[in-house]
């Protein structure tokens, strides 16, 4: 993922949890994730553990830290992922993630500069409220094509000055060009077949469940 100039996280904003830690995480993503169980019961069947929620709210911050996400927009996205209302005002943020308001502020502002959020009026309320975008991590993702472009073409413009792919240093950048142009080009149809795929789940009933084990 390709992130915009992070801001200041705020860390010392964040009042330290008042539950005992959670299960650990790792730093790093597997390398192939196992499918779900079929003989699992969808989500909606059992009752929301908001322990286990607000384990898997800091749980997901901490990996995308570790990918380079700023620690305080992760969590503010992964609190906006979890609620079950269609918006949050910068205020319930506050509350629910126990930190002071700047820190949200400075966290949204980060996600609506990337496309994830976006700041919404709510009749009768004088706050701002935030919401996640339509299916939030294809459009992020296809925000991302345009900078795509971009490196490739820096990139290109750096083998030239390197004296060309004949070079160490040009062959370098030269596969890094030729990396994003790769991605460019590829990616508008895996997003397609996810648009479909997405669609097909919601016509034909499809459960996470059925989509895992079928892989």
């Amino acid at each position: 993922m390709t992130l915009a100039p992070a801001e200041p996280d705020h860390a010392t904003d964040e009042v330290p949890p008042t539950t005992e830690p959670g299960p650990s995480t790792t730093s790093s993503a597997p390398s192939h994730l196992e499918p779900v169980p079929s003989h699992l019961e969808p989500a909606s069947s059992t009752p929301r553990d908001e322990r286990e929620v607000r384990y898997f709210v800091e749980g997901m911050a901490r990996l995308f830290a570790d990918w380079g996400f700023p620690r305080m927009a992760g969590r503010v996205l992964m609190m906006l992922t979890v609620a079950d209302e269609r918006t949050l005002s910068a205020g319930e943020l506050a509350t629910r993630l126990a930190v002071s308001p700047a820190a949200i502020s400075g966290a949204v502002r980060y996600l609506i500069q990337i496309g994830m959020v976006v700041r919404e009026p709510v009749a009768g309320s004088r706050r701002d409220h935030y919401r996640l975008v339509h299916d939030t991590w294809h459009e992020a993702t296809v925000t991302k094509l345009t900078v795509f472009q971009a490196v490739a073409v820096l990139a290109d413009e750096g083998v030239r000055a390197l004296g060309g792919p004949g070079t160490a240093a040009g062959a370098r950048v030269a596969e890094m060009r030729d990396y994003y142009l790769f991605v460019q080009r590829e990616l508008p149809a895996l997003l397609a077949r996810w648009t479909a795929l997405k669609e097909g789940r919601t016509e034909t009933g499809t459960t996470d469940a059925d989509i895992a084990t079928a892989r």
